[in-house]
């Protein structure tokens, strides 16, 4: 992918209820501050006048989100129905998302379960990043789960570095990225939750994409493959798989056990339910229409 511009939105599908795009590194979704240089809200007003609704928020129905320096597939409804349908989806589990991403290292295993429980970080100076369980500052840590399958080892600037495919079975704020720094093998070039490398500080951006619908797979080189990959290593089969396959429960943080079927869930508590609702109220969706 090149670097973002207003002109240069990328569409991996359309319809009449939804709208798929590429999003581009370094470009937050939306955003109110006028000195904001580039989002992904002015590109779509740019690229689709007629579709801006003037009766949202920032004119557009974002179904989900992605860091601001994360590349990849995001989802937009259309219209309001379209967007109560997206939320039923998220919150029943129905959405498979899945990601591409170069880490730090060779990592041995062919797959790996991460469980650390993830919280907000209190210390000073870190108020606006999260932490794993058990490390210092960390509140209120919530049970979090991750699939990590290792697509390929090589180089990148020299450096030893995994690409892998990410599945997180829960949605916690930067899940990805503390989870793969908890895991010794940060994202390469999160300035946040990596280290950088001597020889490469600074790389372009930071290598975290969201294959979910599926996009097409943007690391490339100048990274540099070393043998051959691994034998999960076809993408396309991966994500299938990953769509198919029943996902563990994160309270139980055991690795590879299947969650219960979805009629012996316990039934949404009023503290699960605010965070949807206020969600709801924010991107102006109606959840029964």
């Amino acid at each position: 992918m090149e670097p973002g511009s207003v002109e240069n939105l990328s569409i991996v599908y359309r319809s009449r209820d939804f709208l798929v795009v590429n999003k581009h590194w370094d470009v937050r979704i939306d955003s109110k501050a006028w000195r904001e240089t580039l989002t992904l809200q002015k590109q779509l007003r740019y690229r689709f006048p007629e579709l801006a609704d003037p009766d949202t928020c920032y004119g557009f129905r974002f179904c989900h989100q992605l860091d601001f320096s994360t590349s990849g597939a995001l989802c937009v409804a259309l219209n309001k129905a379209a967007a109560g349908s997206a939320y039923r989806c998220f919150k029943e589990r129905r959405v498979t998302k899945a990601y591409l991403a170069l880490l730090r290292g060779h990592i041995q295993e062919s797959r790996v379960t991460i469980s650390h429980a993830i919280g907000r970080n209190s210390t000073e100076g870190r108020a606006h990043t999260m932490c794993i369980e058990g490390s210092q500052g960390c509140e209120n840590p919530k049970p979090s789960l991750t699939e990590l399958v290792v697509l390929e080892h090589g180089l990148y600037a020299g450096d030893p570095v995994s690409k892998v495919l990410l599945k997180p079975l829960t949605g916690r704020t930067h899940q990805l990225r503390v989870h793969c720094s908890a895991l010794g093998h940060p994202v390469v070039g999160d300035l946040t939750y990596g280290e950088a490398s001597g020889r490469e500080d600074r790389p372009f951006r930071m290598m975290l994409h969201c294959v979910e619908v599926c996009t097409p797979d943007p690391f490339l080189p100048p990274w540099t493959p070393a043998g051959a990959p691994h034998p999960a290593a076809v993408l396309d089969q991966l994500v299938q798989a990953l769509r198919t396959t029943p996902d563990p429960d994160p309270e139980d943080r055991g690795p590879g056990q299947a969650a219960p079927p979805r009629s012996c869930w316990p039934p949404e508590t009023e503290a699960q339910r605010g965070p949807c609702l206020q969600w709801l109220s924010e991107w102006t969706l109606e959840p029964d229409s």
